[in-house]
C-alpha cells in the first residue's frame, strides 16, 4: 500500500471512529435503535471528514513537522520528550474533524475532559498538552481553505 493511500486510510478510519462515537451518543437519546443508526451515520460522515482532512494534511507529514520543532514551542517543558508530546499532536489531528468548523477555544474544555482517555503514554497533563493540541488544530486550519480560526492564531 502506498504511503498516500495508507495516510488516507488512517484519516478515514480516525474520522469514522470519532463520527461513530458521536453519532451513537446523539442517537441514544432516541433509544437503542437510535444509537445504532446514529453510530452508522456518524461513522460514514466521520470517514468522509477524516479522508478530506487526510487529503489536505498528510498525517505522516503532520507528525513529522512537529517532531522536528516541538522543543522550540513556547509550551515545551524541560525534561519532556517527544513521546510526551506526540500523543497531544495526534489528539489534535484526530479531533479536528469531529469539531470542524468550531474554534479550538470553544471546545477546549471538552477536549480537556477527554485527554486522559487518549493520552497513551504521555506524561503531560491537559494544561501542558493543550498547546500542542492547539498547534495541531491551527496547522490543519491553515491547510484547509475556510477553516481558519478568526482569532488570528
Amino acid at each position: 500500500m502506498s504511503d498516500i493511500k495508507k495516510d488516507h486510510s488512517i484519516g478515514a478510519g480516525t474520522g469514522a471512529i470519532s463520527g461513530a462515537i458521536a453519532g451513537g451518543v446523539a442517537g441514544s437519546t432516541v433509544g437503542p435503535i437510535g444509537t445504532v443508526v446514529g453510530a452508522i451515520a456518524g461513522g460514514v460522515i466521520g470517514a468522509k471528514a477524516g479522508d478530506s482532512i487526510a487529503e489536505a494534511v498528510n498525517p505522516t507529514e503532520y507528525i513529522s513537522s512537529f517532531e522536528n520543532g516541538y522543543r522550540q514551542a513556547p509550551y515545551y517543558a524541560e525534561g519532556r520528550e517527544w513521546n510526551d508530546y506526540k500523543p497531544a499532536y495526534k489528539y489534535g489531528y484526530d479531533t479536528y474533524g469531529e469539531y470542524r468548523g468550531q474554534k479550538f477555544d470553544d471546545v477546549e474544555a471538552e477536549l480537556g475532559r477527554k485527554w486522559d482517555a487518549t493520552r497513551a503514554e504521555s506524561r503531560l497533563e491537559w494544561n501542558e498538552a493543550k498547546g500542542a493540541v492547539r498547534d495541531g488544530w491551527h496547522y490543519i486550519e491553515n491547510k484547509l481553505p475556510g477553516d481558519l480560526d478568526r482569532d488570528g492564531r
